[in-house]
């Protein structure tokens, strides 16, 4: 008999007997997708399909129960995108289903190496030991390679520990990828010889499924610090496989865009620990970006928290890895989000930053701030 993980489901119903009804659904939608009288026995009933394991009222002051259901690790084969099928593939298109816990198995962790830096290896990256990360972006999409790389060096010189695309930059005419990157590398070097600092360029690599990795390798070759991805928009497991291959060194920060859908509704798609924090340390990000609150975005306090302690619970034996709540965020929001999140983040401020007369003395104001 093969190990199995479990994934723990709110499921709206307005009693047991519905709950109980629409959670052995899942149990046979997420398997194998036949009706329940119709399951060969033995090894299909037996191994592969899923068993409801617990089943309890939810406590979130939602009209429903939390269901908690066991998958054989036979059902992925060591597949990754089929054990994200298998955790939420047909099922998320019913209403009233959200995945709200994951537990993976031994075998899934075997699968999924997890991150290779985690926030310990970015701090190592950047000479610190301890403390916050900060962290900027160049924009707009529209600017020149050469006027993007002044910025990035501006950045540096103020003290970012890790300057970043904008995600929206990939190759446009305006900054094709090969002249950025080779422009913005040049540039935070220059600023970090005059500064003495270690601070990193992070290029977008986000592109084409023909493009991600080779563009990934591309920028170690270069001598940037870290990569940018956006998950959602790649896929998976390009991430994944990305940071469980051994010839490839460099942090992987991962980008919200297109996520949104997954996270936004309290009764569907994932609890936001579970899709920031969870999936993305299986995944191997070694940083999540995502929306703070209080930004132009409307995650609220207790579901930014609640990505934090997912991004570095215990999670079999896998890294913690850096949040780095950003979407708005202002010099005026630091000692609030030192207070909700303590050392272990990476702030993540930018047109704030941009908008200044003097984008360095910004900067620096920024991280004497974070310091206080």
């Amino acid at each position: 008999m093969a190990a199995r993980f479990t994934v723990t489901y709110f499921v709206a119903a307005d009693d047991a007997a519905e709950a109980k009804m629409r959670a052995l659904d899942i149990a046979l939608e997420q398997t194998v997708e036949i009706p329940r009288n119709a399951v060969p026995t033995g090894y299909v009933e037996d191994e592969i399909l899923g068993r409801l394991a617990m089943l309890q009222e939810d406590t979130a002051g939602r009209r429903g129960y939390l269901a908690t259901i066991s998958y054989s690790e036979d059902d992925v084969g060591g597949d990754f995108p089929q054990f994200l099928n298998i955790v939420f593939g047909n099922s998320s298109i019913k209403p009233g289903l959200r995945v709200e816990a994951i537990s993976p198995s031994p075998g899934i962790i075997k699968m999924c190496p997890g991150p290779r830096h985690g926030i310990a290896g970015l701090r190592a990256r950047a000479g610190i030991d301890a403390g916050p990360l900060v962290m900027s972006a160049i924009k707009p999409v529209g600017l020149s390679s050469a006027a993007l790389a002044r910025l990035a060096h501006d950045f540096a010189l103020g003290g970012m520990h890790y300057v970043k695309d904008d995600h929206g930059l990939v190759s446009q005419r305006t900054a094709p990828f090969d002249e950025r990157l080779k422009a913005c590398i040049e540039a935070v070097g220059e600023a970090n010889a005059k500064s003495g600092r270690n601070t990193s360029f992070v290029p977008n690599v986000t592109g084409p499924a023909t493009a991600v990795i080779e563009r990934a390798k591309q920028a170690e070759e270069a001598g940037a610090g870290a990569v940018m991805i956006a998950p959602a928009l790649t896929g998976y497991d390009v991430v994944r496989t990305l940071a469980a291959d051994r010839s490839f060194t460099l942090p992987i920060v991962s980008h919200p865009a297109f996520s949104g859908a997954n996270v936004v509704s309290s009764e569907a798609g994932f609890a936001h620990g579970v899709f920031f924090g969870t999936l993305h340390r299986l995944m191997g990000a070694d940083a999540v970006i995502y929306p703070n609150f209080g930004g132009r975005f409307g995650f609220t306090r207790d579901e930014c928290l609640s990505i934090a302690d997912a991004c570095s619970v215990e999670l079999s034996g896998l890294k913690a890895i850096a949040v780095a709540p950003g979407g708005g965020m202002t010099l005026n929001r630091v000692p609030e989000m030192r207070e909700a999140y303590g050392n272990d983040v990476m702030y993540l401020v930018g047109g704030a930053l941009l908008q200044e007369p003097n984008l360095v003395d910004a900067c620096r104001r920024l991280v004497a701030s974070i310091h206080e």
